[in-house]
This record gives C-alpha cells, structure tokens and sequence, in this order.
C-alpha cells in the first residue's frame, strides 16, 4: 500500500511550521515580522531544503532580508534540528516566491482583457450576450 504522503512531503511541511516559529524568535529583526514561508521543497535524499517565502515591500528590501535569511540559514538548521529530531537535517536555502506576484499579474490582465472586450461590445452597440433574458 503505498503511503499517502511521502516522507519529504512530510519532513517540508514540519520544517515550514517550525521555522514560521524560529524565525519570529531568533532573529531580531521587525523586517523579518512580515515573511510568510509558502513551501519548502526537500530533496529525496534530505540533504537540501528550499525554504520560498513571501515578503511585502519593494524588490531591493526583499533582496536584502532573504539574503539575511540565508545568512542565518545555518544557525535555524542548527536549531531545527534540535526540535525535529531527525537524523539528517536538510542545509536550508531561502528563495522567493514570485507565484503570488505571477497571479497578480494574470489575474489583472484577466481583468484588463474583460474590461476592453466589454467596451468594445458596448460602443459596437451589441447586446450582452451573457444577460438574462
């Protein structure tokens, strides 16, 4: 029977909530407040995890507080593994996450590409070929 989860499944979702909480704690930075930690991909043979994260603020903040991140990449693992407690820690690498940006993007061309194709069947003089009757 095969499992449901696999293990790196598993060992990504603790390691995200774990370090959601060791963050906040150990780094004394009020910048830090403001990072969600989205997903983190573990390698099969758990020697790697990226950690994605959503920051708020422009392009040159976020560059700076994941590079501060990855500097303290070491000592989180370090503490990790002293909550996880599981043979093999992962060496962490923090990444942005740019799928919420990607949606917001689509998501307001979607919106743009509606607006102009209902404009346009407006001054044609149609009628809306979605309403009610």
């Amino acid at each position: 029977m095969p499992k449901e989860f696999p293990r790196t499944r598993r060992v990504g979702e603790q390691i995200r909530r774990e370090l959601a909480q060791l963050i906040r704690v150990e780094i004394d930075d009020p910048r830090l407040a403001m990072v969600s930690i989205t997903t983190v991909a573990v390698s099969p043979d758990l020697s790697r995890a990226k950690v994605y994260v959503t920051i708020l603020g422009d392009s040159g903040e976020r560059a700076v507080l994941i590079e501060k991140l990855n500097h303290f990449a070491p000592r989180l693992r370090h503490q990790l593994s002293r909550v996880m407690r599981i043979r093999k820690m992962p060496s962490l690498a923090f990444v942005y996450d740019q799928v919420i940006e990607h949606g917001t993007r689509l998501s307001s061309l979607i919106t743009a590409a509606v607006a102009a194709d209902t404009a346009r069947h407006q001054s044609d003089g149609d009628e809306d070929p979605f309403a009610s009757t």
